[in-house]
């Protein structure tokens, strides 16, 4: 876990910028804004004793990135310093003023549900109101193919591929170029954002829009171990993957760790930026529960790496020492049939939305120890166990035992100011504008990354990207890119609304 301290020496950073006619911009009112304002600190995230234009802006970015969400007042206030560096340092090369035309690429999106999806909507929804253009691309469901628009004028690619296992898509390596590269061109994408480790559909696309020179952006949104066969192939796969990205975003501290460990990545390209939660869908209820009957909720899909089989001991535990407990158990998988009533735990977890929803609504949360979860909430907020079964009965006692003391609505108060979508967008903003700075490089420079990932899975490697340049070559021939219509921007719904509002403000004054 990361450590917080007061650093005095962070309280006397200057804005500096440096141009290229030798000409400085240093802002006063920066240093007294910063001074007495932000003093809590990321031991791992300051890049200090750096006085130039380039230390400052790491400074700065890191601090607003990698500010966890244990310190939500101290990221408001770098999030603030930020926005006035922004605008007073660095519109001179118009940095302040570019707005990126973003492509989410990953196999999992409504209407499927879980951890990622939410994700991945709700940060395009923040994104779109934001002023940049955000287009998801994703496979089939069902009868869901083509192209749709969800709220927010948000545009979706349900492209015409089936799923085979858990979702995912066949590996095709090559055989997706060719709507993928019609996709970047039609909607002028400049960033491509892929999102978890083992969707095919992530990997394949960020490997052609690294062809295509096209800036790529990554979020892994699980933990993975390095023992057993599936976690070595998936292991080997994201050190492809990676090993030409050009920013990878985390969304815990212990997930940055375990995707730096797991990829080889630099930690200086890896950015930690948590889930949130929609705090206006998840409230508790207007009137406070009884406690004479205490209902556990879960949540979650019943698999494996889940803790389904844990529970399977936990639960009869509990119901005998607590007569007056019940369960309700929401979800669905193979180890459904094994369990009939569940409590939400984890054996890995990267960071579990379901607890911010949980919390949002003011119930109280009992959860393992494991992976990211214990960076998710404060230690009054939540109850914690090993993933043994008698840790877990002692944690649900212990929750039982506390349950009368929390209210609801002072915690929901608490997570509205914990966990926003609003600032993981901005947060994400960054990361795009960091990808973005980071120098274009063609097939020859970018081949000796590959090889840093094996004797033999090295060399595979490389062939596999000289072929796919070659067959961009060949896509290139056959259909140039000029012939390729682009499509109109009808731009974001949420910006037409908000020039509505203020047009009808105008007329009623």
């Amino acid at each position: 876990m990361a450590i917080h301290r007061k650093s005095p020496a962070a309280q006397q950073v200057k804005c500096t910028r440096k141009f290229p006619n030798n000409t400085q911009m240093k802002s006063q009112a920066h240093t007294r804004e910063w001074k007495g304002k932000v003093g809590w600190e990321d031991a791992t995230a300051w890049d200090m004793g750096d006085d130039d234009a380039g230390g400052n802006e790491r400074l700065l970015r890191r601090a607003v990135v990698e500010s966890g969400p244990r310190t939500p007042a101290a990221t408001r206030q770098t999030l603030t310093l930020w926005a006035t560096c922004q605008f007073q340092c660095f519109t001179h090369n118009g940095w302040k003023s570019r707005k990126h035309r973003i492509l989410m690429v990953s196999d999992f999106f409504f209407p499927n549900f879980g951890g990622v999806e939410s994700h991945i909507y709700y940060l395009s929804q923040c994104l779109l109101k934001l002023g940049h253009k955000v287009v998801v691309m994703t496979h089939a469901y069902g009868k869901r193919s083509g192209v749709r628009y969800v709220t927010g004028g948000l545009k979706v690619y349900y492209v015409p591929w089936r799923p085979f296992l858990m979702q995912n898509t066949l590996p095709t390596l090559f055989m997706t170029f060719p709507i993928i590269r019609t996709i970047l061109i039609r909607e002028k994408i400049s960033v491509v954002h892929g999102h978890q480790a083992f969707s095919t559909t992530c990997h394949e696309a960020l490997m052609h829009a690294r062809t295509m020179g096209y800036k790529v952006v990554f979020t892994d949104h699980s933990l993975y171990g390095f023992a057993d066969v599936g976690s070595i192939h998936m292991n080997k796969v994201l050190q492809f993957t990676l090993a030409d990205i050009d920013q990878a975003i985390c969304v815990s501290h212990t997930s940055k760790e375990n995707t730096v460990l797991r990829s080889g990545i630099s930690p200086e390209k890896v950015f930690m930026v948590p889930n949130a939660v929609d705090t206006a869908m998840f409230t508790p209820s207007s009137t406070r529960l009884s406690c004479d009957e205490i209902i556990i909720v879960v949540i979650s899909r019943l698999v494996y790496r889940k803790g389904a089989d844990l529970l399977v001991e936990v639960i009869p535990e509990v119901c005998r020492l607590f007569p007056k407990v019940r369960f309700i158990v929401g979800g669905d998988r193979p180890k459904r049939v094994r369990l009939e009533e569940m409590r939400e735990n984890s054996l890995t977890e990267a960071f579990c939305i379901a607890i911010l929803e949980a919390a949002s609504c003011g119930l109280l949360t009992v959860s393992t120890r494991v992976g990211g979860v214990p960076e998710v909430l404060p230690d009054d907020m939540i109850v914690l166990a090993e993933p043994d079964p008698e840790d877990m009965v002692r944690a649900v006692r212990q929750a039982i035992d506390i349950l009368p003391g929390i209210d609801p609505q002072i915690m929901h108060r608490r997570m509205k100011k914990l966990y926003s979508w609003d600032d993981v967008a901005k947060r994400t903003e960054i990361v795009y504008d960091r990808a973005m700075q980071s120098s274009n490089t063609n097939l020859l420079d970018r081949l000796p990354r590959y090889l840093t990932c094996g004797a033999w899975a090295g060399k595979l490697f490389c062939l596999v990207m000289i072929i796919n340049y070659l067959v961009w070559c060949l896509l290139e021939f056959l259909q140039p890119a000029e012939g390729i219509e682009e499509v109109p921007d009808i731009g974001s719904l949420h910006i037409r609304l908000d020039s509505a509002d203020d047009q009808c403000e105008t007329q009623g004054n």
